[in-house]
C-alpha cells in the first residue's frame, strides 16, 4: 500500500515538473461569431443574424407568423407614417421604433388572450430604406437603413463606434451590382458577385477626408472581429493575454508594462518571440535581447497577433527546464520511488 502512494506522489511531481517545462501556449482566440459575406447567401446570412436588431419604421413591410393564428396569413402588412399597423384580432398595434424582437414580444403578450403559448415571428420583407449591415465587435451591431450619401466614419459615429476589445481594421463587402469598392487594394469575387475591401481605422481617424472613407452602398456589409491577443509568460509579474485595447498592434515593451514588468530572476538577455507559422502547428522562435532594447540600444520589437512573449529566469533554471526537462524529471522522480523503496524495506 505504501509503495503505491508513493508511486503515485511521484506521479503527480512528474506531472507538476513537466508542466513547468513547457511554455504556456495561448488560449484558443476569441473571436466574435459572424456570419461569412463571401460564402453563398452570406448577405442574406447577415440580415437574418441581425434580424432581432433591426428597429422597425415607416413603410416597413413585415410577415407576421404565429401559431394558431391563421388570421394573420403570410401577407405582407405595412407600417403607416405614424409607426402603427392594422392587425386583425389585435387591431391598431404600435410597431415603430420598437426592435423585431421587442415587437415579437409585445405580440407574444397580447396573443396570451387568445393562445394559451403563442409563439411569433417577425420577419421584414420590405426594408423602408435601402438597408446596410455592422456585423460584429461594434458597439450597436445591426441593420441600418441609408438615407441619403453616408460614409463609413458617418455611420461609425452614428452606432456608437467600435467596442474596446475590437480590430483595428474593418471589412465592407459588395454586391458587385453597385460596382467594386474604389480602393486600389479591393478583392473581387466573380463568382459570389462581391468585392470586399480592409479599411485600417487608424486611416480613417488620422488622415483628414482619407480616401478609405468611402461612401456606403445598398446592402453592404461592414465587419470587424475581436482583436487577436499576444500572451506573455515566464518571468513576469503577470502572466496571460493581452489585448490591444484600441492600439493597431503591441511592442515588447507595450507587453511588458502591461504585464506588470519582470521579476528580479529574469534572464533579459535570453528573451523569445515565439511566433505561429502560418498553416502548421509549428511556432518559429525569435530571439529578443530585453536588456538591450530597454538600455535603448536595439529598437523596441513589433508584436504579432498570437505571438507568445516569454522571459526565462537566470541560472539557467528556465533553459533547462526548457531544453532537458525529461532528464531533470527522470532522475527526480528515480530519486524519490528508489528512496521510498528503501524506507519501506527498512
Amino acid at each position: 500500500m505504501r509503495i503505491q502512494v508513493t508511486v503515485c506522489l511521484a506521479g503527480v511531481i512528474l506531472a507538476c515538473v513537466s508542466g513547468r517545462g513547457q511554455t504556456p501556449q495561448p488560449p484558443a482566440s476569441r473571436q466574435e461569431p459572424m456570419p461569412n459575406p463571401g460564402a453563398a447567401g452570406g448577405i442574406q446570412g447577415a440580415a437574418s443574424a441581425l434580424r432581432p436588431n433591426y428597429v422597425l419604421g415607416p413603410n416597413d413591410q413585415i410577415v407576421i407568423r404565429a401559431n394558431e393564428v391563421e388570421e394573420f396569413g403570410d401577407r405582407p402588412y405595412r407600417i403607416d407614417g405614424d409607426g402603427f399597423i392594422n392587425l386583425p384580432l389585435l387591431g391598431r398595434v404600435r410597431a415603430g421604433g420598437m426592435s423585431v424582437e421587442q415587437f415579437e414580444a409585445d405580440l407574444v403578450a397580447r396573443l396570451k388572450s387568445f393562445v394559451r403559448v403563442p409563439q411569433v415571428i417577425v420577419t421584414v420583407v420590405q426594408f423602408r430604406a435601402e438597408p446596410v449591415f455592422f456585423v460584429g465587435a461594434f458597439r450597436a451591431p445591426g441593420i441600418y437603413p441609408l438615407q441619403g450619401k453616408r460614409t463609413v466614419v458617418d455611420m461609425l459615429s452614428a452606432i456608437g463606434g467600435l467596442q474596446p476589445y475590437a480590430s483595428r481594421r474593418i471589412k465592407i463587402t459588395r454586391r458587385l451590382e453597385y460596382g467594386p469598392i474604389p480602393l486600389p487594394n479591393v478583392e473581387v469575387n466573380q463568382e459570389s458577385k462581391l468585392s470586399s475591401v480592409e479599411i485600417s481605422m487608424g486611416s480613417l481617424q488620422e488622415n483628414v477626408n482619407p480616401a478609405e472613407d468611402i461612401v456606403l452602398q445598398p446592402f453592404d456589409v461592414v465587419s470587424v472581429t475581436r482583436a487577436e491577443s499576444v500572451y506573455i509568460s515566464g518571468a513576469v509579474m503577470r502572466v496571460g493575454a493581452l489585448e490591444p485595447m484600441e492600439r493597431d498592434s503591441l511592442s515588447v515593451l507595450q507587453a511588458l508594462v502591461l504585464s506588470g514588468g519582470v521579476t528580479e530572476d529574469a534572464s533579459l538577455e535570453k528573451a523569445v518571440v515565439l511566433r505561429p507559422v502560418l498553416n502548421t502547428a509549428r511556432r518559429a522562435e525569435i530571439p529578443i535581447n530585453l536588456k538591450q532594447i530597454l538600455a535603448g540600444k536595439r529598437p523596441d520589437f513589433p508584436l504579432m497577433p498570437a505571438d507568445t512573449l516569454y522571459v526565462p529566469r537566470r541560472g539557467g533554471v528556465g533553459g533547462i527546464v526548457r531544453r532537458q526537462g525529461t532528464t531533470l524529471v527522470t532522475t527526480t522522480v528515480t530519486a524519490i520511488i528508489t528512496g521510498a523503496v528503501f524506507l519501506i524495506l527498512r
